[in-house]
This record gives structure tokens, sequence and C-alpha cells, in this order.
């Protein structure tokens, strides 16, 4: 079964392309199958920074958006959109004129929607518009990102905390990385990957030990999710040595 998760939250400057990033990293680590679209043409940061695994895409241009949907049906895999900020508007119109929810449940594709927040109000009042548009007819993750914010108590004890406990989304915490590793990375441009395991890119012993231990940290979280939100199906690992003779007689695909 594919999977289609639009990582978003609406408000720009709230770590939504982190997350991104970081799921790409995971499903990359984990060996699972995936592709990624990136929505923001100006500061795309999966086209930038996972640029093998990402195309870029126009969800104002339906041609372009329905690619999202073809690449799910194509093969088995999870399909991750990093959603720019001020799209709701523009994903909520091809949705809805596509009937995209409809169409997935035929083709056996699961739908999640992400949502990423901050510790302030907007995020809160977005989530719950969130779920009063799409109720119960696809999946959630909400996302506390500590990279962004501290105090989620307001979270905690909101009507929209309560409404995601109703329609089964799943809570998580994104733990902070320390601020000067956050910036190396972005300005040298690389992986978390590369981060954390190539010294020659000029972050010491002490900081790559520490990306290491955010994606870890992160990577439990995801970990926690569950099946019928975040797909973690790898092909399955082969026992024995392949003959190549079966490649030539077709026997092996």
């Amino acid at each position: 079964m594919s999977q289609i998760h639009f990582i978003g939250g609406e408000k720009g400057g709230i770590g939504k392309s982190v997350v991104a990033r970081l799921l790409a990293q995971y499903h990359i680590d984990r060996g699972i199958p995936f592709i990624a679209f990136d929505t923001d043409s100006s500061h795309g940061a999966l086209a930038r920074f996972y640029k093998d695994f990402t195309t870029e895409i126009k969800l104002s241009d339906f041609d372009s958006a329905d690619k999202l949907m073809e690449s799910a049906v194509e093969q088995p895999q999870n399909v991750l959109v990093d959603l720019a900020a001020q799209t709701t508007q523009h994903l909520t119109k091809w949705i809805e004129d596509t009937d995209l929810l409809g169409i997935a449940k035929e083709e056996n594709v699961q739908v999640v929607l992400w949502h990423v927040l901050d510790d302030g109000a907007d995020g809160i009042k977005l989530l719950s518009e969130l779920f009063a548009r799409f109720g119960n007819r696809t999946n959630y993750v909400v996302v506390k990102n500590y990279g962004r914010g501290k105090d989620f108590s307001n979270f905690e004890s909101s009507p929209a905390r309560a409404m995601a406990t109703t329609l089964n989304a799943r809570v998580i915490e994104l733990p902070d990385l320390h601020a000067s590793c956050m910036r190396k990375i972005d300005h040298l441009a690389l992986s978390f990957w590369a981060a954390g395991n190539n010294r020659e890119h000029g972050l010491g012993l002490m900081e790559r030990q520490r990306i290491k231990v955010w994606l870890r940290k992160a990577y439990e979280q995801f970990d926690q999710i569950g099946s019928s939100h975040l797909s973690t199906v790898a092909p399955p690992l082969l026992n024995e040595p392949i003959d190549p003779q079966w490649i030539e007689r077709g026997e092996f695909e």
C-alpha cells in the first residue's frame, strides 16, 4: 500500500521542511521506498538537500499536482510532499476538485496530513481548521516542534488536542537540534546523514555526535507512529546470494 504524506502547517518558519528532510533521511536510512516532491519553487529545501530523490511541483497547476497520485499508484511507496507556506488553498482545491480522498480509497492509497506546530496560538487555530475541513476522511500526524517552541501546554489543553484524540491523530515530538549545528548544515547544504558522518565538511566530532543523537531521537518518534500513518515496510532481505543466471532466465525480478 502506498501513502501520500503532506507535510505542512501553513505558517512559515515552523520547521515543515526540517520534518520533510528528516522523513526523507529516515526513509533512506531504513531502506523504505519513497519519492519526494517540493512545492516551494523559490526556497525548496527538499529539492536542495535531497535533490536526487525530489521533484518540484506546483499545486496550483493540476497537471503538476496530479504527479503525486500517479506516483502513489505507480508502485508501492511513500510519497513525501513538502508544503510551502500559504499553499493550503491550492492543496484544498486540488483535493476537492479531483476528489483525491475518494480515488485514493479506490486505489488503496492512504493519505496522511502532517501538521507541524510551534508553541504559538496560530498553529493551534490552523490545526482546528484542518480537522474541520477533512474530519475523519484521512489520517493525521501532529508534530510538536521543540526547535520552534518549548511550551506546548496551550496545545495540550486545547479543543484541537481533544479533536486529535477523537480522530486518532498521532502526536509526536520533534527534539531540538543545537542552533549552530543546524546553521552549519543549512549553509553547507548537507543531508542529515552527511552532516553526521562526514568529517571533511567541517563539523567537529561533538557536533556530528549531536546530529546523530538528534536523528536517533527523531527516528524513535517516527517509529512509534504506526503503519496506518507511516508505512515502514522495506523490501525483504534476501537470505541467499543471487545467481546471475536467474536474471538471464527471467526467474528473478
